[in-house]
């Protein structure tokens, strides 16, 4: 069996199950989707609960297709190539399925995954909330990614993938001069047209510069560990990403990101803590 390919983002996390290994699906990481000297952590994480969606029944009636909290480490840098997830179930619910997934290439293990999934769909309800959406100018108004430095494009060819467009408040550090807020945000989908969904999601929790730019410290900081809270399914259309760190500490630093919908709606809130980049 083999998954529907829609676009760049479904051929990139797109999954076989294997005939002879229960549990166990193979893949194939694409160079299109590579961030400094790995392949994106938003995607492999999207693959690792694709791959946990698919053994939670996804495709059957009452499965439980969408990860509601998914947590990953992130073990060594993975590269394009061929990929594989194993997956475990460790308890299925009514309302919850829990599985561990451990995506791996060549024997060497890339990510460790704890994940609880269900239906998104059957969980909207009543909202109470104080959140609000970020404050941004119209997508027109703001700076795309054809306007990114070069050297940044030529270290991040996922860029190519997304339409992302930057709050011009917050890329100061594109210019040289960061606001030192910590504070990067934007709108987003991607550039082939796919809407959003809960396993795109993981993809955006991760799909922002890192922080740190606004900080004045160049460079990429790989991820230690991304946990993802989705809190509904999106609906079509563009997504709305703030990206802020309030403590960087002994070379590390915090990441918290919020996802909202074009109907206002917080859909995903993550947490990753990460390296401070290396000086250049």
């Amino acid at each position: 069996m083999t998954t529907a390919i829609r676009s760049e983002f479904d051929q990139g996390i797109a999954l076989t199950r294997h005939p002879d290994e229960p549990g166990r699906y193979d893949g194939e990481l694409g160079s299109g989707w590579q961030i400094g000297g790995g392949v994106n952590g938003g995607l492999l994480l999207a693959m690792a609960g694709h791959a946990l969606s698919l053994e939670h029944g996804a495709q059957e009636p009452g499965g439980h297709a969408d990860p509601v909290s998914i947590s990953g480490y992130y073990l060594s840098a993975s590269t394009p190539g061929p990929a594989t997830v194993r997956t475990e179930v460790l308890r299925a619910g009514r309302s919850l399925s829990t599985g561990t997934a451990s995506l791996s290439q060549d024997g060497v293990e890339r990510l460790r995954v704890v994940a609880s999934h269900g239906d998104l769909a059957a969980a909207d309800g009543e909202v109470r909330t104080t959140a609000q959406p970020p404050q941004l100018p119209p997508p027109d108004q703001c700076i795309g990614v054809e306007h990114a430095p070069k050297e940044l494009i030529a270290q991040a060819a996922l860029l190519e993938r997304f339409d992302l467009r930057l709050d011009p408040a917050t890329i100061g550090w594109a210019l040289g001069q960061p606001s030192g807020n910590g504070r990067i945000q934007g709108w987003f989908r991607l550039a082939d047209g796919r809407e959003p969904d809960p396993l795109l999601l993981l993809l955006v929790a991760d799909a922002l510069p890192p922080v740190t730019f606004d900080l004045g410290l160049p460079g990429w900081a790989p991820t230690i560990e991304l946990t993802v809270h989705l809190r509904a399914r999106p609906v079509p259309g563009w997504l709305r990403v703030t990206h802020a760190t309030r403590n960087v500490a002994g070379g590390y630093f915090e990441e918290d990101a919020e996802v909202w919908d074009e109907a206002g709606r917080l859909v995903a809130q993550s947490r990753q803590l990460a390296r401070v980049p290396r000086p250049v």
